[in-house]
């Protein structure tokens, strides 16, 4: 009988490598599935937040992944999660969203929280996820968002330097009045590389995303 896999839904083709890299350093073995639907992320972008329509397909797309074998599944994109949640409504399989134990951190940690990010459409997602952690922490909660979009100019022109360089000098001002600050996509977390001198910290949705749900893997194999 074929091992069921911990699966993924991505946004992003390089994060396929990124996740599998860090597998092999949580995990090693641990079978996996990736799904590229770059395709749901470009028309979220192009409409300029995640539509009823794009949400609906997000979760036609992630119940057909989980139930093709998968004992788990994640979703690393913080624009499409909604729609990830949406799913996990939908199928046995259980489903999480890469950016929700970061969310639970975050209000763990402080009461003023930077919701930093280089697309406006990751805001709204991950801003609703840290409502729902501090509403479930019973904690209140001020949320600042900060949209770096000339970081994604230069990413999409392929300067990596630049985008990482125009993240930092926004971490900075967003960080003299916060306590804590959230980064709403994955591809800004090698700006922290040049963010040594900022003493609020800062917080990254992949590692503590995939801990938890490889976690929730292992447990899910030891029982069945």
């Amino acid at each position: 009988m074929t091992e069921p896999v911990l699966a993924f839904v991505h946004t992003i083709d390089s994060n396929i490598a990124a996740f599998d890299a860090m597998i092999g350093e949580l995990a090693p073995g641990t079978p996996v599935r990736h799904a590229l639907r770059d395709d749901l992320l470009k028309e979220a972008l192009d409409a300029g937040e995640l539509t009823g329509d794009i949400r609906a397909r997000t979760a036609e797309a992630v119940v057909a992944e989980a139930e093709k074998g998968a004992a788990l599944l994640l979703c690393t994109c913080s624009t499409i999660g909604p729609g990830a949640d949406d799913a996990a409504q939908r199928t046995a399989t259980p489903v999480l969203r890469i950016a929700r134990p970061m969310a639970e951190e975050a209000v763990s940690r402080g009461t003023r929280i930077g919701v930093a990010a280089t697309l406006a459409t990751t805001l709204g997602p991950t801003m609703d996820l840290l409502s729902e952690a501090a509403e479930k922490a019973g904690r209140e909660v001020a949320l600042t968002p900060a949209v770096y979009g000339e970081a994604r100019d230069k990413l999409m022109a392929g300067d990596m330097e630049g985008y990482v360089r125009i993240i930092a000098d926004g971490l900075r001002e967003t960080a003299k009045a916060c306590d804590v600050i959230v980064l709403a996509q994955a591809s800004m977390a090698p700006a922290l590389d040049l963010c040594s001198d900022i003493t609020v910290p800062i917080l990254t949705s992949p590692r503590s995303g995939l801990a938890a749900a490889v976690e929730s893997y292992r447990k899910i194999r030891a029982a069945g």
